[in-house]
C-alpha cells in the first residue's frame, strides 16, 4: 500500500517495537489535539543498504526509502495502532509531518558519535530512533563561528515546547563546533543553560498553562527572573544531516515530562546481503533536461 520494498521490513519491525515502548508515549501523542509527529531517525549500515537520504533535501519529498518507510509506519499506526484521523487522532489542525518524516544521520560527515551509539548501541549496529516533536523551525546562525551558531539556537527556542528537543545541524556547522572543541553533551548543556525566558513567559510559572506540575526545585518569585526552557540537558540530541548551506533545524520537543528517546536495534535476516543486492538500485531517477 505504501510502496515499501521487502528490504524495509526489518526496519519497520523495529519501528513498531519503538512506538510500543512505553517511553515513547505513543498512546498520548498519536491521539492528542496537539498533532504530534513520529520522527524516525535511522543509523548504522542499513542507511546505505536502503538508500535512505541523509543529505540535501533529506526532509523533502522525492526519496523512495524516506517516503515509503514513513508512509508505511503511518498506515500501521492508523490501521493497527488505532490512531485514525477524527476518530482517535483528534489533532486540531493535523500536521504535514504525519505523512512521513524519516531521515538518516550523516555519520560519515559527522565529527561526533552517531545517535544510536549515544543510545547505548555499537557503531556496527543498525537502529531506528523515534520521538514525537510538534513543530520545527529552520534558522540561520547569527555568525559563522561557534558562538554565532549556538546563540542562534538558544535565541529561537519556543518557550512552550519544553521536553525532548532535536537540533539538526548540517555538516559545515557540525565541523565548526567540533573544531572549537564542542561535544554533543556540551552542546546540550549549553542549550539547557542558556535557552531561557523571563518567568512570566514560561509555562511552569503560570499555573494551568500546560499540563504538569512545576518541579519543586523551580522557585521563582520575580516574574522577570529567567527560567530555562529545557531544564534537563538529557532531553536534547544533536544530529548531523542535510546538504551544503547555512541553515539549521530546531525540532520543538514533546511536552510530556518522563518520555524519552526510544532506539531499537534492527535485526537483519540471514539472507540480508542477497536482498540488498536485489533491491539496491531502486532509487529516484530524474528526466534529463
Amino acid at each position: 500500500m505504501a510502496g515499501a520494498l521487502p528490504t524495509y521490513m526489518p526496519l519497520l519491525i523495529a519501528g513498531v517495537q519503538a512506538v510500543m515502548d512505553p517511553k515513547a508515549y505513543f498512546g498520548t501523542w498519536e491521539v492528542s489535539t496537539g498533532s504530534w509527529v513520529p520522527f524516525w531517525i535511522v543509523n548504522g549500515p542499513i542507511r546505505k543498504d536502503l538508500n535512505i537520504n541523509s543529505g540535501t533535501g533529506a526532509l523533502s519529498p522525492g526519496d523512495i526509502a524516506n517516503a515509503a518507510i514513513g508512509r508505511t509506519m503511518g498506515l500501521i499506526i492508523k490501521n493497527i495502532g488505532g490512531a485514525r484521523k477524527g476518530v482517535e487522532d483528534m489533532g486540531t489542525f493535523g500536521n504535514p509531518g504525519k505523512y512521513t518524516m524519516v531521515i538518516a544521520e550523516n555519520e560519515e560527515d559527522s565529527p561526533w558519535e552517531p545517535l544510536h551509539v549515544e543510545q547505548g548501541l555499537s557503531k556496527e549496529d543498525s537502529a531506528v530512533t523515534v520521538y514525537f516533536p510538534n513543530c520545527f523551525s529552520q534558522i540561520w546562525p547569527y555568525g559563522t563561528d561557534d558562538k554565532g551558531i549556538l546563540r542562534s539556537v538558544v535565541s529561537n527556542l519556543i518557550p512552550g515546547r519544553k521536553g525532548l528537543f532535536c537540533l539538526l545541524l548540517p555538516p559545515v556547522h557540525a565541523r565548526t563546533l567540533a573544531g572549537e572543541g564542542w561535544t554533543k553533551k556540551e552542546i546540550a548543556a549549553y542549550i539547557s543553560q542558556y535557552a531561557r525566558v523571563p518567568a512570566y513567559r514560561h509555562p511552569d510559572y503560570i499555573p494551568g498553562a500546560l499540563p504538569g506540575v512545576p518541579p519543586k526545585e523551580v522557585v521563582i518569585v520575580n516574574p522577570m527572573d529567567t527560567m530555562p526552557i529545557l531544564r534537563n540537558p538529557d532531553w536534547i540530541r544533536t544530529l548531523v544531516a542535510g546538504g551544503a548551506g547555512n541553515f539549521m533545524c530546531l525540532f520543538a520537543g514533546d511536552g510530556q515530562l518522563g518520555g524519552d528517546w526510544v532506539t531499537k536495534r534492527i535485526e537483519l535476516p540471514a539472507n540480508w546481503d542477497k536482498l540488498v543486492e536485489k533491491y539496491k538500485d531502486i532509487v529516484p531517477t530524474y528526466v534529463p533536461y
